[in-house]
């Protein structure tokens, strides 16, 4: 475990207010909030559109999960929010991170129905093969697909859309996928170069991607209303000041796979 280099998950926790993090990680997280003083507000947000895409799949009938890059458990954990509506709810996270496995290990220790697995969200056979994946979900019936904030951490390269296909491809109709992903609304210049200049000292640079491509990453999936739309204007609980949503950088949307 290095703990010398800045890790983009553990800087995540540390705007969410966690404390699964380390100096490097928090120094780095500043230098990033001095450039970009919203990040903490778009960690916020994008950890509320996780709550209210869960709780819409749940109303739709969906009762098991899968958390693609789930990062280091923090307040309002999937399985929080799924058992909240349906105590049987099942939910499979998945990260690479050993920080975030080992909390996570150790926070799910006595929970029935949730396992969490060390892989990497770009190998999808890998992921949906190992024993806390397809031991504890039922690919015959609607999963739900979670990828909030993690694919703008895999590169052009490795065919971000190829990947999110194969996970489609191992789900049946009437599964779900929730996505966000950063992109380039508001920032200027200045705080384009000066963040991806910190992030590429991470072990997980970032790509940020313009509204049409992570439209593809949707791909074979029918968006619910209202659609891909700015991260905080998706089904908000209470009203959005059109300002601070542009001020995410972040789209978000939820799909139902066709039938």
């Amino acid at each position: 475990m290095d703990v010398e280099s800045p890790n983009a998950a553990r800087m995540y926790d540390y705007y969410l207010g966690g404390n699964a993090n380390f100096a490097a990680d928090r120094e780095a997280a500043e230098r990033f909030l001095a450039v970009v003083p919203t990040g903490r507000q778009w960690a916020y947000a994008n950890r509320s559109f996780l709550g209210r895409a869960v709780r819409f799949m749940i109303s739709q009938g969906v009762d098991q999960f899968l958390d693609l890059g789930s990062g280091i458990p923090t307040v309002g954990n999937v399985h929080e929010i799924a058992h909240d509506a349906d105590p049987n709810a099942r939910v499979a996270y998945v990260d690479r991170e050993p920080v975030a496995v080992a909390h996570a290990q150790a926070l799910l220790a006595d929970t029935p129905r949730v396992t969490i697995t060390q892989a990497d969200i770009r190998d999808p056979e890998a992921v949906l093969s190992a024993p806390g994946v397809a031991g504890l979900l039922d690919f015959t019936r609607p999963v739900g697909v979670l990828a909030v904030a993690i694919l703008h951490f895999v590169p052009d390269e490795d065919d971000p859309v190829g990947i999110m296909g194969r996970y489609r491809a191992a789900c049946v109709p009437g599964s779900y996928l929730a996505l966000s992903h950063l992109s380039p609304v508001t920032f200027t210049d200045d705080q384009l170069s000066g963040g991806h200049e910190i992030y590429n000292r991470t072990s997980t640079p970032g790509t940020l991607r313009p509204r049409d491509q992570i439209a593809d990453l949707l791909t074979g999936y029918d968006l619910v209303d209202p659609g891909l739309v700015l991260l905080p204007d998706w089904r908000p609980d209470d009203p959005v000041d059109p300002d601070d949503a542009a001020r995410t950088n972040s789209y978000a949307a939820v799909g139902v796979l066709r039938q």
